[in-house]
């Protein structure tokens, strides 16, 4: 049993066939548009069908005569859409507004320059290198330079100072802000509660300290600072953790799916 057969392609139209089909095509759909146009047909050397749009009621909003705009470019690629089907020769329209379009210039690639001969130049002779002078002794340095560079390893000293701060934000004395005291609150309520983990991350030293004196009293959980640098963090760490229903569980290798 032999295959599906392709069919054979159309045959070709004739000038006079193609202009007729495109007037139509163009009728309709400037029809459609509420735009109706006289058309004005003119065959282009390369092959191609210039037609000039010539609105009857007025332009489209956004189109000048004789000046391309999006309106037109649009119109003219919508046609050779539905001129270039399968099995027809292809053979473009280019429209313009108010005039015909001017026809497309096909860009030559630029020819390959040949780069200039390189002329033959003898190398200059190279410099006898002068002789080094003898690098001078460094001077010692005086007593009272030294006293002056002593005082900068004091901000060095500051360093162990600052990270023992962030270690322990609570020591902090910073201004109360409601509105982050009152949602830390209901986060270390929320954690102990429901039995979950929560942590606060991306946060200011600062910020971290009202978080941490603000749920001081809640009970059922426990929240700290953790990690260093910017990876530190505020932890609400419930005192009886509940686990996650099977629902939200990733399933296991052995298992095919989730569970209801």
């Amino acid at each position: 049993m032999s295959g599906p057969q392709t069919p054979p392609p159309a045959p070709a139209l004739s000038p006079a066939e193609f202009r007729a089909r495109v007037e139509r095509l163009l009728t309709d759909i400037l029809g459609l548009m509420g735009y109706p146009a006289r058309l004005e047909f003119q065959d282009v050397p390369d092959g191609s069908l210039a037609v000039a749009l010539h609105f009857e009621a007025g332009a489209p909003a956004g189109v000048e005569t004789g000046r391309r705009s999006q309106v037109v470019d649009s119109l003219q690629f919508l046609l050779n859409k539905m001129l270039h089907r399968p099995g027809v020769e292809r053979r473009w329209v280019l429209l313009g507004a108010g005039a015909l379009p001017e026809p497309r210039h096909r860009k030559e690639p630029p020819a390959p320059v040949a780069p200039p001969p390189a002329a033959s130049v003898p190398p200059a002779p190279r410099p006898a290198a002068p002789a080094r002078a003898p690098a001078p002794a460094a001077p010692a340095p005086a007593p009272a330079r030294q006293a002056k560079q002593a005082p900068a390893a004091a901000p060095a000293a500051a360093a162990p100072a600052k990270r023992a701060a962030e270690s322990d934000e609570r020591t902090l004395e910073v201004t109360e802000d409601a509105a982050l005291a009152l949602a830390a609150r209901r986060l270390a309520e929320k954690s102990s509660t429901l039995g979950r983990f929560y942590a606060l991350a991306a946060m200011k030293v600062e910020d971290r300290a009202r978080v941490l004196k603000a749920v001081q009293g809640v009970a059922g959980v426990a929240v700290a600072g953790e990690g260093e640098g910017r990876c530190r963090r505020v932890v609400f760490t419930p005192g009886k953790p509940a686990p996650l229903p099977k629902r939200f569980l990733l399933p296991d290798d052995d298992e095919d799916g989730f569970e209801d």
